[in-house]
């Protein structure tokens, strides 16, 4: 997979070198996601760094896991290593299928949740919570500013500086004028799960 990798960016190898399942690893890789122009794989790409290997070692992942990894994933790096990594490990046939991977996605999720996504979240001040789990609350993306703010009950000017700050620290973009995304895939889902009734949490 570094392979692959290698071949896109120089900095892909960091990504996938550093994931070596200590936490030390695991807040490094988080923390190449603060910058978007990092940027996911493309499809092919994604393909390739799963494929490559697989097929080496004699199991292959059928067209229809690798679509589905990659429609999970949205083709970032990370996110595609520790789907693919836990899949490989859950299969038990000659190659990895679309079940394998819907069986090895509770478990991806759950490594995310409780590392790359409880990171970021943790840096997060109890209003910068809030406001993404507003975000979050208007499910996939991207979001209409203005509906952020109704939904929060509020005017949109005030929300302009927690706005400003989230993308300053790379949490959110703005792909189009008036428009929000998170910066990585599947942390909508965090938020609502972690914050189920869009409760504000203490300072400290």
């Amino acid at each position: 997979m570094a392979g692959a990798l290698r071949r896109k960016s120089g900095r892909y190898d960091t990504v996938w070198l550093g994931c070596d399942g200590s936490g030390q690893s695991k807040s490094y890789a988080e923390r190449l996601f603060a910058y978007p122009s990092v940027g996911p794989l493309s499809r092919a790409d994604a393909f390739k760094a799963l494929q490559d290997p697989a097929q080496a070692a004699g199991a292959p992942f059928t067209t229809d896991a690798l679509e589905e990894v990659f429609r999970i994933t949205e083709g970032y790096p990370y996110f595609v290593q520790e789907l693919g990594y836990i899949s490989w490990n859950q299969a038990h046939g000659p190659s990895i299928t679309l079940p394998d991977i819907q069986t090895a996605t509770p478990m991806a999720i759950d490594r995310l949740d409780a590392n790359f996504f409880r990171v970021r979240f943790d840096r997060l001040t109890p209003s910068e919570k809030t406001f993404l789990r507003a975000i979050a609350e208007l499910g996939a993306g991207p979001y209409r500013f203005r509906d952020v703010a109704t939904g929060m009950g509020v005017e949109s000017s005030t929300l302009g500086p927690v706005r400003a700050k989230m993308i300053k620290d790379g949490m959110i973009y703005s792909p189009a004028h008036g428009l929000l995304n998170f910066t990585v895939p599947i942390f909508d889902g965090f938020l609502r799960r972690i914050m189920p009734d869009q409760a504000i949490l203490d300072e400290g």
